[in-house]
């Protein structure tokens, strides 16, 4: 196994009270009680919104704690471990190292991947993520059963024409291509199946990544129909290929529709939604789509990414100049998310970095301790391109937040509300 070296650190770190704070391995922990803002997922959701019964500690700690992911039996650690670098900022043998210290020592039971990655997408580089995966699974460090592996099928692009397909189709989520991209998926990750499958972003026109409000002029007569979607999962999930279904970059009117078909026809239920959610995007999930994905309504768990906002949150990219910092992902990929690296958006993080000094934090794990603290996110898609890095932010799991941070949050939020949208 990996063993990485970390600071020591209170078992669990709680950020508090601004004066009142102990320093501990070089860096300050408030030692004030928390009152943490959301309901563990258990095999009985708590839909009183009262606060959950105290729960045996996980014998990893926190990164590696269960979290039953929607309705399914499905139980995943609060950390996901993203990987859609591998195979373009980090080599096959980083890869396993990342996978070795963060299932191997860390407990963490959850790998996302999609047939696209690594990201930025190119015919060069696709599927190279998949087989980093599917090779670390063939060493048999840790057995195929003990993890949970998602991954997902790509929506509809004109763009990349260089997925697997037959006759070099655009990538679309009919029956046939879904059928074929789970074939090709499976012989990479060196796997008989995919614990979850998911639509990478919808067939049919929704604004996507930052974009402008909906148009509905820019919708498309030729979408593919939520029930051939749901006949190839049903179809899947019966050849015992998939296990489970999830969706990515949805709506609540779509999950609301996969909802009721499934309903309807008694096909696969809808468990996940693998959404971005972060200090800087917020608003679309904790004003639509918690209500749609709570326990009591359609119960999918989100899958929080870009909890970092592409690396922005770690305040990175502040005082590099021009040319950012050396490596960085916006650096080496101009243009790339740029959503996150604009004047607004920096102005933003520079607040929450300031919030996260006065409660002796870094500003990652103020981002991260942040998300993991919503009530809706079930997990949060975490990725690095150093061991350092994804040291640091697995040990923001042991971070808690407390109602005074939150306040503080919530008023840099008030003054830059979502500032990636256009």
């Amino acid at each position: 196994m990996t063993t990485l070296a970390l600071a020591p650190t209170l078992a669990r770190p709680i950020a508090g009270s601004r004066r009142s704070d102990a320093t501990v391995g070089g860096k300050k922990a408030s030692l004030r009680s928390s009152m943490r803002a959301r309901a563990i997922a258990s095999d009985t959701p708590n839909t009183t919104g009262s606060a959950p019964a105290a729960q045996k500690p996980s014998p990893f700690g926190q990164p590696g704690e269960r979290r039953k992911l929607g309705d399914s039996d499905l139980m995943v650690s609060e950390c996901c471990l993203g990987t859609m670098t591998w195979g373009k900022q980090n080599t096959e043998k980083e890869a396993h190292e990342q996978l070795n210290f963060a299932v191997g020592d860390s407990g963490v039971n959850f790998i996302d991947t999609a047939e696209m990655y690594p990201i930025p997408t190119e015919a060069g580089t696709q599927g190279l993520t998949d087989k980093y995966i599917g090779n670390w699974l063939k060493r048999g460090s840790t057995r195929r059963e003990d993890i949970v592996l998602a991954t997902k099928v790509s929506g509809r692009s004109e763009r990349i024409t260089w997925l697997p397909r037959e006759n070099n189709e655009t990538p679309r989520v009919t029956r046939k291509q879904i059928m074929e991209s789970v074939e090709f998926s499976l012989q990479r990750l060196n796997t008989d199946y995919i614990d979850l499958l998911q639509i990478h972003w919808p067939d049919r026109y929704v604004p996507l990544f930052g974009a402008k409000s909906y148009d509905a002029c820019n919708v498309r007569a030729d979408d593919v129909g939520f029930d051939e979607q749901l006949e190839a999962f049903d179809a899947l999930i019966r050849q015992g290929k998939v296990r489970h279904m999830g969706v990515s970059n949805e709506t609540s009117w779509g999950i609301c529709e996969f909802a009721r078909l499934s309903k309807l026809s008694g096909m696969p239920k809808l468990i996940s939604v693998q959404n971005s959610y972060s200090l800087l995007v917020r608003g679309q999930f904790e004003a639509d789509l918690a209500e749609v994905c709570s326990p009591g309504n359609a119960n999918v768990g989100l899958m929080a990414y870009s909890p970092l906002a592409g690396g922005s949150l770690s305040g990175k990219y502040l005082d590099a100049g021009a040319e950012g910092p050396k490596g960085a992902r916006f650096t080496m990929f101009p243009g790339y998310m740029e959503r996150f690296n604009r004047s607004l958006t920096k102005e933003a993080v520079s607040a929450y970095v300031a919030v996260a000094r006065d409660y002796g934090m870094s500003p990652s794990a103020l981002a991260l301790a942040f998300v993991r603290s919503r009530w809706f996110v079930t997990s949060t898609i975490i990725g690095a391109t150093s061991m350092e890095q994804l040291g640091e932010n697995i040990e923001a799991f042991n971070c808690e937040i407390t109602e005074e941070c939150l306040a503080d949050i919530d008023a840099v939020y008030k003054k830059f509300k979502d500032p990636t949208t256009d």
